[in-house]
């Protein structure tokens, strides 16, 4: 089984009792942190992988270090370490990021521009872009790329609307070598 398939069953899983607790947003706050300080910290991932440490040690430390977490994910985090999937933690908390957006009808996008969005502008693609692929809205993140020339381009998962100069001028060359 693929690693995004386990952690998308945990994501579902830890989401399906959140959702019944009333602590979604609470969750999803706790979970992206983690997976900021995985990411971050090699080390950290490094310790609670490492077999010379016992589950019940491991488990101590996930205790102590995340004591202020939602018992769910706290219980959830111990359970990673009893079934030794710690390591797919950053692909759960991005499963359950998307999770936790689909309900409330929003979805994540990536938007490539030439320079920083205004609030404005994100609030123009989020609107014209939900719309697409059936959302209300888009939680943005803008990421700054000179190659695109000019126009932007948008990600929605896998889907990609590209409208800028750079694929422009190349569907330009494309059609100008074909012809010749």
């Amino acid at each position: 089984m693929s690693n995004y398939t386990v952690a998308k069953r945990y994501a579902e899983a830890l989401f399906s009792v959140a959702q019944k607790q009333n602590v979604v947003d609470e969750v999803n706050q706790d979970l992206q942190e983690i997976a900021k300080v995985i990411k971050e910290n090699k080390d950290f991932l490094a310790v609670l992988t490492n077999p010379k440490f016992s589950s019940d040690r491991k488990k101590q430390i996930v205790s102590e270090l995340f004591n202020g977490v939602n018992p769910v994910l706290l219980n959830t985090l111990q359970l990673l370490v009893d079934k030794k999937r710690v390591n797919e933690l950053t692909n759960i908390a991005e499963a359950f990021k998307a999770l936790a957006a689909d309900a409330q009808g929003t979805a994540e996008a990536t938007v490539y521009s030439t320079r920083e969005l205004t609030e404005e502008e994100k609030n123009n693609i989020s609107a014209s872009f939900a719309k697409l692929v059936g959302k209300e809205t888009l939680n943005i993140t803008n990421v700054i790329e000179p190659s695109v020339i000019g126009g932007v381009r948008v990600q929605i998962g896998n889907i990609i609307f590209d409208n800028t100069v750079a694929s422009k001028l190349e569907n330009l060359r494309r059609t100008l070598v074909v012809n010749n």
